[in-house]
């Protein structure tokens, strides 16, 4: 069993789990990326999930397992490998539609793992772009929630 708490407070301790899981995840699902290219973003990361403003983290044996982050959009969504293929980002995501008013989120198009997921939970492409944010070679996906189906 899982519990999804939303934190206000975002100590160090907290931060450092949260970066741990951002990198595993990583890790895991986005091969396109060098160890390199995994260092440098990792620099980023906790500026990211501090400055996020809401941040919902998924517990199993009070220790974090997943996180979330909500803006505009869904800003960030990672899950820790062990824990992959559980449940877990589902229930992170619907915690975070039924308390936030946001559709919409930003995948790398080398990352068919969460392409699947987000379109097993309602999400449809509707832009795609050559490169990342930074005009790195990444294409991204920008994807909309339409409907419920699937989930």
């Amino acid at each position: 069993m899982i519990d999804i708490i939303e934190i206000e407070n975002r100590d160090d301790r907290l931060i450092e789990a949260l970066v741990e899981i951002w990198q595993a995840s990583v890790k895991a699902t986005h091969l396109f990326l060098s160890a390199d290219e995994i260092a440098m973003i990792r620099r980023y990361v906790p500026e990211a999930i501090r400055s996020v403003p809401h941040l919902l983290v998924a517990y199993a044996s009070s220790q974090p397992i997943a996180f979330i982050g909500i803006g505009e959009k869904i800003e960030m969504l990672f899950v820790s490998p062990e824990e992959r293929g559980q449940g877990t980002g589902k229930e992170l995501l619907m915690a975070a539609l039924a308390e936030y008013p946001v559709d919409e989120v930003t995948v790398n198009e080398q990352n068919p793992q969460a392409i699947g997921f987000y379109e097993h939970m309602g999400f449809r492409t509707y832009m795609r772009t050559e490169t990342d944010e930074e005009g790195n070679p990444y294409p991204l996906l920008y994807m909309r929630r339409e409907s419920a189906e699937g989930i």
